[in-house]
């Protein structure tokens, strides 16, 4: 299995009481533990408000993290879990993305999904389509990214999207481009354009909803005689560990209590509810346990979010000395 690892950047409150100032330093830290760690991926939202309600805390924005990020790792691959096609022009993004690529040296990935925040949407005067539009947004974008990549120009006549002659120079350092993750499980449009477009998918990895994706998904493939088994099935993990049941009681605890100053009674418990019945929170013992289970099912990489990483890097340490040598080698 392989292990990819979101940085806290405020967009899930995991900023919340450090200093503005000394918000960039923590994470640029953080990075590069990661990044000198057993990990293969380090990963970042594509959102302006935070959740679960919009609040005046920080969320710095994706794209500078990933420039910055390049510039600051070494190893580490950097994805986003992702990208607002409706965000960013797409030719423009596409541009954005294979100047990243140099600057981390041939280390993107791009995660990419029709998007869904809609009050950060109407908030930044991006109005709110229809899912069907937004999801016809993100075919044409995606197909706009790889004549761009592949190409170097892109010329597109859509409905929602019309390029004409936009160069992408220098391509991405990445031969084909850069790896496209398509993230959502709508069963009808976005898992039939993952099976046309996409090397990796990402969708909820409950295991009955994971295995119903992945047949979908195989299905969609199927119909467009693509090889089912070339796209790699990701999943993201609320991680909550400890090395006994108190330890992981005690960070279920501090968790309420982070968010209890910043969030609604409401959704204080539905995060409550969230992270106790998570499918990753328990021992070592547990987690490699139910990730065995999930790869099982066809998962083959795992993300994991630990909303405790910016304040205390215990959990992480633990994941990483405890849990991803058991299953590093085992996809």
């Amino acid at each position: 299995m392989r292990f990819g690892i979101f940085l806290p950047q405020g967009w899930r409150l995991d900023l919340a009481g450090i200093a503005p100032a000394d918000q960039w330093p923590t994470m640029r830290g953080l990075a590069r533990s990661v990044d000198a760690g057993p990990w293969e991926s380090l990963w970042v939202y594509d959102h302006f408000h935070t959740v679960p309600v919009p609040t005046e805390e920080a969320t710095h924005e994706a794209w500078t993290l990933m420039a910055a990020l390049g510039a600051s790792t070494e190893r580490i691959r950097l994805g986003q879990m992702c990208t607002c096609m409706a965000y960013r022009n797409p030719a423009y993004l596409a541009k954005v993305a294979a100047t990243v690529d140099h600057v981390s040296g041939g280390r993107l990935e791009m995660g990419i999904g029709a998007g869904w925040y809609e009050h950060e949407w109407r908030a930044y005067g991006y109005g709110f389509p229809s899912a069907g539009e937004r999801l016809a947004m993100l075919d044409e974008g995606v197909q706009i990214m790889i004549q761009a990549w592949t190409a170097g120009v892109a010329t597109f006549a859509g409905k929602h999207y019309q390029v004409d002659g936009a160069i992408c120079r220098p391509l991405p350092l990445q031969d084909g481009g850069i790896p496209l993750w398509i993230a959502g499980g709508g069963e009808r449009k976005t898992l039939r354009i993952a099976a046309e477009y996409a090397q990796y998918t990402n969708f909820d990895a409950t295991p009955e909803v994971f295995r119903h994706k992945s047949d979908v998904l195989a299905e969609h493939c199927r119909d467009l005689g693509r090889d089912f088994g070339e796209i790699v099935r990701s999943g993201n993990y609320n991680v909550v560990i400890g090395e006994t049941d108190k330890d992981v009681k005690d960070k279920l605890a501090w968790i309420v209590a982070h968010y209890e100053a910043l969030v609604p009674a409401d959704q204080l418990e539905r995060y409550k509810k969230m992270f106790e019945t998570g499918p990753l929170v328990g021992t070592p013992e547990l987690i490699i346990e139910r990730l065995r289970e999930a790869e099982q099912l066809g998962l083959s990489y795992a993300i994991g979010n630990f909303v405790d990483f910016a304040y205390d890097r215990g959990s992480v340490e633990l994941f990483e000395r405890r849990v991803i040598p058991e299953l590093s080698g085992s996809s």
